[in-house]
């Protein structure tokens, strides 16, 4: 990448920083996917159609999603500098616009998620620390639909007695009130009883707070206690599944929108398609006509 462009780039993602409320974790791509593009076209400053067009022979090894996103990445920058006024044609129409179906979320069948609840409290009724701690994460993970990240991050005063919704800060630095069930509320208070002292989070790991992936073992843990395959089990999944029961159990898809997070309601509406395949499985088994003959 030329000094030019790297300039650029630098300018894009402060601004993506500030006015975007973009993580680190997510500039860090966006930089990552510029540079690769810049290998192939040259110039980003000053690529035109023609260079952006050698894009889709280069990516052709890359799976679509991956394809997709670099794309993005590229509309966002040229969008940028458009904005900024350092050019005023808009190249992006050349770059590759792969098709590809959006694979349906992994779930868990409702009495799974209650086997695992059964589990984790039977652990909890001992007392013990680790077992409370973890009753607490799951009450959160499928009563709240928290992200992973959401979840660990949460400050020691998130949970409010008597209080039935919490403030989030999810994805873009954006907040969200979020449900609190009751059985959550109860579990966080019995955790926050035991729970070691002298830190701003819930969810403490030494100095900091549980991490992501120890949060991804401990889900495992649990589904594997609960008889569950843990490869089909992690912090997502359950995310997955409070959406998809809310669906079923009749929840408005914007209401599910506003408690998932979503900026744009087509991320919300890949749940409609779950709930309708399990319909037509359920008819397929069930209904009186699947086992009649021709």
């Amino acid at each position: 990448m030329t000094p030019d462009d790297r300039a650029l780039v630098d300018r894009f993602l402060d601004m993506m920083a500030a006015e975007a409320g973009s993580s680190r974790h997510t500039l860090a791509a966006y930089r990552n996917d510029l540079e690769r593009a810049a290998e192939t076209v040259g110039s980003l400053g000053a690529a035109t159609a023609d260079n952006l067009s050698r894009l889709g022979a280069a990516w052709q090894e890359l799976s679509p999603a991956t394809v997709a996103r670099r794309s993005a990445a590229l509309r966002r920058f040229f969008g940028f500098l458009i904005d900024d006024g350092l050019r005023k044609d808009d190249p992006s129409d050349a770059l590759p616009r792969p098709r590809f179906e959006r694979p349906l979320p992994r779930i868990l069948e409702s009495g799974e998620v209650e086997r695992m609840f059964e589990a984790a409290e039977d652990r909890a009724a001992s007392g013990e620390l680790i077992a409370v701690r973890n009753l607490a994460l799951l009450e959160l993970l499928y009563g709240s639909g928290l992200r992973a990240t959401e979840l660990v991050s949460l400050p020691r005063g998130a949970v409010r007695p008597g209080q039935p919704f919490m403030m989030v800060r999810g994805k873009g630095s954006k907040d969200r009130l979020v449900p609190i069930s009751s059985r959550a509320e109860a579990a966080v208070a019995r955790w926050l009883e035991i729970a070691p002292g002298g830190t701003i989070w819930l969810f403490p790991s030494g100095k900091k707070h549980l991490s992501r992936v120890r949060l991804f073992q401990i889900v495992q843990t649990m589904a594997a206690d609960a008889g569950i395959g843990p490869e089909r089990v992690s912090p997502h999944v359950l995310r997955h599944a409070f959406a998809t029961h809310l669906l079923s159990g009749g929840a408005d898809l914007r209401v599910l929108q506003s408690l998932l997070g979503h900026a744009d309601i087509a991320t919300t509406q890949i749940y409609t398609h779950v709930d309708s395949a399990r319909l037509v499985e359920l008819v397929n088994a069930r209904h009186p006509l699947a086992t009649r003959g021709r």
